[in-house]
C-alpha cells in the first residue's frame, strides 16, 4: 500500500493522528468541541463524509481471513474486509457448522410442505451500517446498477407501512390503540432511566425498576410485544433501546415508524449479499464445526495460531499465520431449535442443566476459559425459561382464517401491498400471542393463492385461553385452535386446519441477549490484547447500540475489520436523533398522549411566530386556546406590570 500513500508521505509522516484512529467513538462520553486535534468527525456525525474508502496500512494479498459463522455479522465482516481492507475475496473463508448460509436470518420451504421463518426483522431508516452495505449490493430483482437499498426504498416509499389493528381482543375485535396510557409517575420513571448512567444498571431487571402501573400500560404492551422484551429482562438493554428508538416512539402505536422488505429476511438480505461475496471469490465451507481456537497468550497480547475444527467426524486443525485474521460469531440465539408441525408438539430435550452445550455456546465458553476478556457466556445461556419463546409459520390456502385476516389488514393481503403492517397482538391472550402477515408473496416463488403468516407468543409457562396447555406443549393444530378462538372463528376450526400448514420453532435462546448483564459479561469486539481476533454478533459489547437487530450485527463486523486492520476510518455511533430537541419534545408529547405537559404553554408562546415554531406537534384541541394554569399566572403577571406602568 506504500505506493498508494507515496504522494502523501510528507503529510502522513508528520501526522500525530495517522494510524491512531479511535475506530469506535462513543457519543455518550465525547464532548463535542472542535480543536486542532479533532480531525475526524464527531462520534455520531453521520453522513457522506464517512463514506471515504479506507486505505490499509499494508497489503493483505497474502493474508487469509477465517470467518466462523456465515450469518449476517460474518457476511458483513467479509464485505468490509473486501471493500475497505482491499483483501482479495479469494482469501476469505467461511467455516460454518450448518449446510446453508444466513445463520438466524433464515427462510425456506414451499407451498406443498409449508414455509418456515423462525423470526422476522422490523427495520428502521437509521440503520446506518446496514444501509452502508446494502446501498452497494446488487438488487435481487431490479437490473444493474440498482442496489438492495434502491429496491427497499422503491417499495417503502410507495407503500407506506402502518397497522389498523395493532391490538385486538374479545374474539377478534380491534381494540383502541391510540394512547400509551402512562401515568405521570411512569413517564417520570422513563425520563429518569434515560438520565441514568449505564454503569448504574448492572444486572438489574425491568421489573426491578418499573412499577406495576408501567408494566400494565399500553406502552409496555406495545413495546414488549414489538421487541420481545420480558419483564425479567435487562433494564440496561431497555434503556439502550429507548435511546436508540426515541425518534420512533410516537410511531410505535401503529408501526408507521417501520419499513419492511418485500420478501422474507433470507431472500431480501442473505441471498444478494452471498451472491456478491461469492462473485468476489469468497469461499463458504459448510459442515465444519469450529470447537476452539488455539490462542497464544503472553505479555505482548493474544494471537490466534490455529482453529480446531471437526470435519466428517475427524478433528482438523487449521493453522493461522501471523498475517491472518479470525472472526468469530459468539453464541447463537437460534441454536438448538426444536421443530414440530400440525400434528406434533416440539420434543424439547433441553433444560437448564444441559443448556449452553451446543456448538456456538461451547466455542464461546472455551474462549472464556482462556481469559476473562472473552466474557461470561453462562450469563446468557443458563436459564432457558427466561430466554425462550416459540414461533409458528402458517402456510395458508384460502379459508375462514384468511377471510378474517382481510378484515384486520390495511390492504387486501393478496394485493402485494402492506397487509397487517406488523404484528397484531391479542391483549387478552394468556400467551400474549401475536401474528403478522407481511407483504405477499413472502417468498419469490410463492403461489398467488398462498399467504404466509407468522405467529409468536411471549409467555411459555401459561395455559392458553381455549387450549388448556402451554404453547410449547401444543401441536400446530392446537395453536391454530387457540388463534381461531381469539379471532372469533373457532366454529370454523376444521376449515382452517384443512387449509393451513403449520411449522413450529421452539427457540431456547431467542432472547438470551436480553438477559440481565453487567460490565464484562460480554466481550468487546476486539478483546483487550487480541492481535488477530474479532468477535461479532449479538453477544459482544458496543458503546451504545442495542442487540437483536441486523444493524447491531453489521456494526460489530465493521468495528472488527476497522480495528484489526487499523484503517483510517471510524464506525459512526448510533444516529444522534436522541439529542435532537425536536425528537425529545415529540417523545415527551407522545408519552403524555399529547396532553399538555408542564411548561408546554409557555414554550408555545415563546416559539409562536419564530423560526422554531414547528418543533412542537400540533393538537386538534389547541384551536380552543386552552391555557395551562402556569400561563394564566403569566397573564396575570403581565397585567400587573401594565398596571404599574399605567
Amino acid at each position: 500500500m506504500s505506493t498508494i500513500n507515496s504522494k502523501f508521505d510528507k503529510v502522513l509522516n508528520a501526522s500525530e493522528q495517522f494510524g491512531k484512529v479511535n475506530h469506535e467513538p462513543d457519543s455518550s462520553k465525547e464532548v463535542q468541541i472542535n480543536t486542532p486535534e479533532k480531525t475526524m468527525p464527531f462520534s455520531d456525525q453521520i453522513g457522506n463524509y464517512q463514506r471515504n474508502k479506507g486505505i490499509p496500512l499494508q497489503s493483505y494479498e497474502n493474508s487469509k481471513i477465517y470467518i466462523v459463522g456465515s450469518g449476517i455479522a460474518g457476511m458483513s465482516a467479509a464485505y468490509y474486509f473486501i471493500r475497505d481492507g482491499h483483501v482479495p475475496g479469494k482469501n476469505i473463508i467461511f467455516l460454518d457448522q450448518l449446510n446453508v448460509e444466513g445463520g438466524s436470518l433464515d427462510g425456506s420451504g414451499n407451498a406443498k410442505d409449508g414455509y418456515i421463518i423462525r423470526g422476522g426483522r422490523e427495520m428502521d431508516m437509521t440503520y446506518e451500517n446496514l444501509w452502508d452495505i446494502f446501498q452497494d449490493i446488487p438488487a435481487l430483482e431490479l437490473p444493474a446498477p440498482y442496489s438492495v437499498l434502491d429496491e427497499y426504498r422503491l417499495i417503502n416509499d410507495n407503500d407506506p407501512n402502518y397497522s389498523k389493528a395493532r391490538l385486538i381482543h374479545n374474539q377478534g375485535q380491534i381494540q383502541d390503540f391510540s394512547k400509551f396510557g402512562l401515568e405521570k409517575k411512569d413517564q417520570l420513571a422513563i425520563v429518569k432511566l434515560l438520565l441514568k448512567k449505564k454503569e448504574e444498571l448492572d444486572d438489574l431487571t425491568i421489573e426491578d425498576y418499573f412499577a406495576e402501573s408501567f408494566l400494565n400500560s399500553n406502552f409496555w404492551f406495545f413495546w414488549r410485544s414489538m421487541f420481545a422484551f420480558e419483564n425479567w429482562h435487562s433494564l440496561l438493554e431497555l434503556k439502550l433501546y429507548m435511546h436508540r428508538f426515541l425518534h420512533a416512539i410516537d410511531g410505535m402505536k401503529d408501526f408507521s415508524c417501520l419499513v419492511f422488505p418485500k420478501y422474507n429476511q433470507y431472500d431480501t438480505y442473505v441471498t444478494p449479499l452471498k451472491n456478491f461475496l461469492v462473485e468476489k471469490g469468497v469461499q463458504i465451507q459448510f459442515n465444519t464445526l469450529v470447537k476452539d481456537l488455539d490462542i497464544h497468550i503472553n505479555t505482548e497480547g493474544k494471537t490466534v495460531e490455529g482453529i480446531i475444527t471437526e470435519q466428517d467426524g475427524k478433528e482438523v486443525k487449521i493453522p493461522v499465520g501471523k498475517e491472518d485474521y479470525v472472526i468469530v460469531t459468539t453464541g447463537s440465539m437460534t441454536e438448538s431449535t426444536f421443530y414440530a408441525d400440525n400434528n406434533t408438539a416440539p420434543e424439547i430435550t433441553l433444560d437448564n442443566s444441559s443448556a449452553g452445550q451446543g456448538p456456538g455456546w461451547m466455542l464461546w465458553k472455551n474462549l472464556a476459559a482462556k481469559s476473562e476478556v472473552f466474557g461470561k457466556p453462562e450469563k446468557f445461556c443458563s436459564n432457558i425459561e427466561k430466554s425462550s419463546w416459540e414461533s409458528a409459520t402458517l402456510t395458508c390456502q384460502p379459508s375462514t382464517f384468511t377471510e378474517k385476516l382481510k378484515e384486520l389488514c390495511v390492504n387486501d393481503p393478496y394485493s402485494g401491498r402492506t397487509a397487517t403492517g406488523g404484528i397484531i397482538t391479542i391483549t387478552d391472550s394468556n400467551w400474549v400471542m401475536s401474528f403478522t402477515c407481511n407483504r405477499q408473496p413472502h417468498f419469490p416463488t410463492q403461489p398467488d393463492d398462498i399467504l404466509v403468516v407468522w405467529v409468536y407468543s411471549l409467555l411459555m409457562d401459561k395455559e392458553g385461553n381455549y387450549i388448556k396447555k402451554t404453547m410449547p406443549e401444543c401441536t400446530g393444530n392446537e395453536i391454530l385452535a387457540e388463534l381461531c378462538y381469539h379471532l372469533g372463528i373457532i366454529d370454523q376450526l376444521d376449515n382452517v386446519i384443512e387449509n393451513t400448514i403449520v411449522r413450529i420453532s421452539f427457540m431456547p435462546y431467542i432472547t438470551s441477549m436480553f438477559m440481565p448483564r453487567a460490565q464484562g459479561d460480554r466481550p468487546r469486539v476486539v478483546p483487550e490484547g487480541c492481535k488477530n481476533l474479532g468477535l461479532v454478533g449479538q453477544f459482544v459489547e458496543t458503546n451504545n447500540d442495542v442487540v437483536f437487530t441486523m444493524e447491531s450485527s453489521v456494526r460489530t463486523a465493521r468495528i472488527a475489520v476497522y480495528s484489526l486492520l487499523n484503517l483510517n476510518k471510524q464506525v459512526p455511533d448510533i444516529n444522534p436523533l436522541q439529542y435532537d430537541i425536536r425528537h425529545l419534545l415529540k417523545a415527551t408529547q407522545a408519552l403524555n398522549d399529547y396532553k399538555p405537559f408542564l411548561g408546554e404553554g409557555i414554550l408555545r408562546k415563546v416559539l409562536k411566530g419564530s423560526y422554531f415554531e414547528h418543533i412542537l406537534v400540533d393538537r386538534p384541541e389547541e384551536k380552543e386556546e386552552h391555557e395551562s394554569f402556569i400561563m394564566e399566572q403569566v397573564g396575570r403577571f403581565q397585567d400587573w406590570i401594565k398596571g404599574i406602568k399605567g
